[in-house]
């Protein structure tokens, strides 16, 4: 065989060689680089400290709990109010500490007229036929003494005292100081401090035949103590709280003052200058008063106080609910909210005041 034949196939076979042996040299390396990434990926790999700062906590989200919608929560408007009608409402605190101040546009009716057209003459009359008072004092006022008369068929019963002037109750108060000789009198209030000035409170008084009695609240006639709440009354100067009202005990003295906070001071034996306190103590922006009142109903109480740097107060009250507003004479409004009692957007601004309704009549509707 020639030599330069043999050079020349020496030469196709070592790079033959060379070329398996890179390939083979790749694939190892190529390899040990797959078996190496498997075995990393085996590791636990170790947390980043930037990441294990930044991350938030994920709660299970089968336990986290969402407030769901309340269709029946009470949602909050406010509504402008006129500061000085502070002094308005049926529940005003009119007392020696706390002067009554006259609109001069009280909406009275003459008991005697409105008897004559109720039909109401045999069950309750009046001393003479001048005597008046409030219009939303009388309707309760009456449907409370038929309620006492179809019962007992009595008919003694007297209206002695109602709605005053202030110059009639300087007459009687100075009439009492002339009687008993003493400088104060716990027996009148004092003119422009008489509830009766204000045409919420009437005094009970008996006739028979020829003469006229006291009335002390006993007998059948304690019937009025048990039951006045549901008409809106309280027997405002009870016996045990003569050192908190500094009025002595007056059986014959109701007060209205409305269904609810009637019940509620007589189920808790509390007279309205407890109860105007208690009030206070639970502002809108805090706890509000909540109780129910015998027969269902739900009320909500809250004070606000008033703005007396400006004509009017800003008071919050319920969108959809009957409501009302009344003064406390003094420091601001309270706000009555009844809260199984809807409205609608056409009567919402409309206090329920203008739509007075007794606990008895309710009562009556359900039999």
């Amino acid at each position: 065989m020639p030599k330069k034949r043999i050079s020349k196939e020496k030469s196709i076979r070592r790079t033959k060689h060379l070329t398996e042996f890179v390939i083979c040299a790749v694939l190892l390396v190529g390899g040990g680089i797959c078996v190496k990434g498997m075995v990393d990926r085996s590791n636990t790999v170790s947390t980043n400290s930037y990441k294990e700062k930044a991350e938030v906590e994920v709660t299970d989200p089968t336990e986290v709990t969402t407030e769901a919608f309340d269709p029946n929560k009470i949602i909050y408007t406010s509504k402008a109010v006129k500061t000085k009608d502070k002094f308005t409402g049926n529940l005003i605190l009119v007392n020696n500490d706390h002067q009554y101040f006259s609109t001069g546009k009280e909406d009275l009716v003459s008991i005697y007229d409105a008897n004559v057209e109720r039909g109401l003459e045999e069950c309750f009359s009046t001393v003479d036929n001048t005597y008046s008072i409030l219009r939303e004092t009388y309707g309760p006022m009456a449907d409370m003494i038929k309620a006492f008369y179809d019962q007992y068929h009595l008919n003694t019963l007297v209206i002695y005292g109602s709605y005053r002037t202030t110059a009639f109750q300087q007459q009687l108060y100075e009439a009492d100081l002339a009687e008993t000789g003493s400088e104060e009198s716990t027996r009148v209030a004092k003119p422009g401090f008489s509830e009766h000035e204000t045409g919420y409170a009437f005094d009970f008084s008996l006739y028979y035949d020829d003469h006229y009695a006291d009335y002390d609240g006993t007998g059948d006639y304690s019937w009025f103590n048990g039951n006045c709440w549901k008409y809106g009354f309280i027997l405002r100067y009870p016996e045990n709280k003569a050192d908190i009202t500094k009025i002595q005990y007056e059986p014959w003295h109701f007060r209205y003052v409305g269904v609810p906070h009637a019940f509620y001071m007589a189920k808790n034996g509390i007279c309205l200058e407890e109860y105007e306190k208690l009030v206070e103590e639970h502002p809108y922006n805090g706890e509000h008063l909540e109780f129910t009142v015998d027969g269902g109903k739900n009320i909500e109480v809250y004070f606000v106080p008033s703005d007396d740097g400006s004509e009017e107060t800003m008071v919050p009250v319920p969108s959809g609910y009957k409501y009302d507003i009344s003064g406390n004479n003094s420091t601001g409004f309270i706000v009555t909210v009844y809260k199984d009692e809807r409205v609608s957007p056409e009567t919402e601004n409309a206090p329920a005041e203008t739509q007075p309704e007794t606990q008895a009549e309710e009562t009556e509707a359900q039999e």
